[in-house]
C-alpha cells in the first residue's frame, strides 16, 4: 500500500465525530492515493460496516481479543504490525485522549515524531499547527524517509460522506501476547449526565461579555431555544459563573464545529476563534462594526443585541408557525 491509512476510533460503539474530521483530512492527503480506513478492537464488525458506507478505497479489522479493554500497549503493538504490513506514507488519527495516549509511542517505533493537533493540510503537503493558545501558525513538513504520523484538531476539518463506492471489510489479525500488556486499565471515565456535548452540536448560540450580566443571558436562551440549539459562552462569561465551564468555547475550553454558530455579543478574541472558526456558517452580532468576529463572520448584523436577538426570535418563530 502506498497511500493514506487513517484510524478510526470508538466511542459507546459507533464511530466518533472526531474520527470522521480526521478521515476528511485523510481525504486531502490521499486524494490521489486512496485511503484506507482501519477500526480496532475485540469486536469490530459493526464499526467496519459503519465505515464500509463512507467511501473509503479499503477498510481493514484490526480484530484481536486483548484489543478490549483499550490500553495503550495493545493498540500501539497491533498497529505497528498494521503500518509494517500495509506501509502506508500517511498516518492519520482524531486529536483525542485516547490517540495522544498511544499514538507519539507507536509513532516512536518507526523512529518518527507525531505531528499532533493538525488544523489545516496545505499543498506540499504542509501541516499547520497552532502555537501559544492560537496566537501563532506553525508550519511542519514530514521529511523522513517512513510513515508520516499526523493527529488532527477537533473542529478544524469537516466531516462530509464521500460520494464513492462502498468497501468490503478485509481483516487483520495481529500477533499480541498477554505478557506485552503491561497496563490495566481502570473504569471509563463517565461524565455528569448534565454535561452537554459541544462538539456533537449542530447548532450552537454562544454569548460573549456583550450581555452585559447575568440576568440577560434568558434573552438569549430563548434564541437558542427557538433555534433548536445549544447555549454556549466566551470565557470571561464562564469565568464570571454566569455559565458553567462546559459550555465554554475556545482555547482553554471546547472547540466545535457545528453547522451553524450564532456569536451574540462576542468580540472575537484569538482565544475563541480557535474554537469556533470551523463552524460552518458563522453569524455575528456585535454593535462594534469593527469587531474581530466579522473577519471570521459569514453574517454579520453590527447592531445593539438586545434589539437585533428579539427580533430574530420573532423571525425564526414566525418561519416555524
Amino acid at each position: 500500500m502506498s497511500g493514506v491509512l487513517v484510524i478510526l476510533e470508538d466511542r459507546g460503539g459507533r464511530i466518533s465525530r472526531l474520527s470522521w474530521e480526521a478521515a476528511a483530512a485523510a481525504r486531502i492527503l490521499g486524494a490521489q492515493r486512496g485511503v484506507t480506513a482501519a477500526v480496532v478492537g475485540a469486536q469490530t464488525e459493526a464499526l467496519a460496516a459503519e465505515a464500509c458506507g463512507q467511501g473509503f478505497a479499503r477498510v481493514v479489522r484490526v480484530e484481536h481479543a486483548l484489543l478490549a479493554p483499550y490500553t495503550a500497549d495493545g493498540f500501539a503493538l497491533a498497529l505497528e504490525q498494521l503500518i509494517r504490513a500495509e506501509s502506508p506514507d500517511y498516518v492519520v488519527f482524531p486529536h483525542s485522549y485516547q490517540v495522544r495516549d498511544y499514538a507519539p509511542a507507536l509513532a516512536c517505533r518507526f523512529g518518527q515524531v507525531l505531528i499532533s493537533d493538525v488544523v489545516a493540510i496545505g499543498e506540499g503537503p504542509v501541516f499547520t499547527r497552532q502555537l501559544m493558545q492560537g496566537r501563532f501558525n506553525a508550519s511542519y513538513r514530514h521529511t523522513a524517509s517512513g510513515p508520516c504520523f499526523v493527529s488532527v484538531q477537533a473542529g478544524a476539518f469537516r466531516a462530509e460522506p464521500a460520494d464513492l463506492p462502498a468497501a468490503a471489510p478485509e481483516s487483520f489479525a495481529p500477533a499480541l501476547d498477554a505478557a506485552q500488556i503491561r497496563t490495566r486499565p481502570g473504569e471509563p471515565f463517565r461524565s455528569s449526565a448534565q454535561t452537554v456535548d459541544l462538539a456533537a452540536a449542530q447548532r450552537i448560540v454562544s454569548i460573549g461579555r456583550g450581555i452585559r450580566e447575568a440576568a440577560n443571558i434568558p434573552l438569549v436562551e430563548e434564541l437558542a431555544r427557538a433555534l433548536d440549539a445549544e447555549l454556549a459562552a466566551s470565557r470571561p462569561i464562564c469565568d464570571s459563573g454566569w455559565l458553567p465551564i462546559e459550555r465554554q468555547v475556545g482555547s482553554s475550553g471546547h472547540t466545535v464545529s457545528p453547522r451553524l454558530y450564532v456569536a451574540v455579543g462576542i468580540s472575537g478574541a484569538i482565544q475563541h476563534l480557535v474554537g469556533m472558526k470551523g463552524s460552518q456558517c458563522i453569524v455575528a452580532i456585535n454593535k462594534d462594526p469593527d469587531a474581530p468576529i466579522f473577519e471570521v463572520a459569514d453574517y454579520g448584523i453590527a447592531g445593539d443585541l438586545f434589539e437585533v436577538v428579539p427580533a430574530l426570535i420573532a423571525a425564526v418563530k414566525a418561519g416555524k408557525a
